[in-house]
Formats: C-alpha cells, structure tokens, sequence
C-alpha cells in the first residue's frame, strides 16, 4: 500500500506543480493537508468501528497507504493525540522540535555534502 500512497503522492504533486507552477510548495502543502484530512478519517473510523483485526487496517491504511502518500499526517495524528489527552506542553515541544529540529538537521545535512567534493 505504501506504493500506491507514494504513487498518488507524485501524480498529484506533478499535476499541482502543472498547474500552480513552482513559486511556492502548493503541491507539498496540498499533499501534506490532505493526507492529515484522510489520517483523521481514517482514525476516527477505526475508533468508532472497533479494530476486530487486530491493527490490519490501521497498518494497511495509516501506515501503508498515508505513510506513502505523506509522513506529515502521522506528525498531525500524534499532535492531536496529545492535545485530545491534555498533554499541551508535551504538544507544543513536540510540534515546535518538530519543525525547529526537523530544519536545522536539514540545512546541517544539506551543507555537510555541499561542502564535500
């Protein structure tokens, strides 16, 4: 399933990018939006069906499909986690390190092997 979600993640991303151009990451934002959009569906189907399958659907699609398509909705997932059970402080850290984290290992990495014959 992880390669339908990385397949619909690319044909969607390259039809975006066709459309609105490259100036700003609409495709990313997009793809990041919708895929937060289906993780909340998706879980919230699961909670209120019961899982009698042991996690086989929350693997197939959450993990599979939406891990492919777009990691972002997993972050989304576990942000709501933590706000639904009152963990606020835990939430905030999390999503600021996150994204504070997440860019400065980025721009480390991307200047690591820029520096690098």
């Amino acid at each position: 399933m992880s390669f339908a979600g990385g397949a619909s993640r690319y044909l969607l991303g390259r039809a975006i990018l066709a459309w609105a151009g490259e100036g700003f990451p609409w495709h990313t934002l997009t793809i990041n939006v919708t895929g937060s959009l289906a993780m909340g569906i998706v879980a919230a189907v699961i909670i209120r069906l019961g899982d009698p399958s042991h996690g086989a659907w929350r693997l197939l699609l959450m993990g599979g499909f939406l891990g492919g398509y777009t990691t972002f909705s997993a972050y989304s997932l576990d942000m709501l986690t933590l706000l639904r059970d009152g963990h606020w402080v835990r939430a905030v850290a999390y999503g600021a390190g996150s994204g504070v984290l997440g860019l400065a290992v980025c721009v480390i990495g991307f200047v690591a092997v820029s520096r690098t014959s």
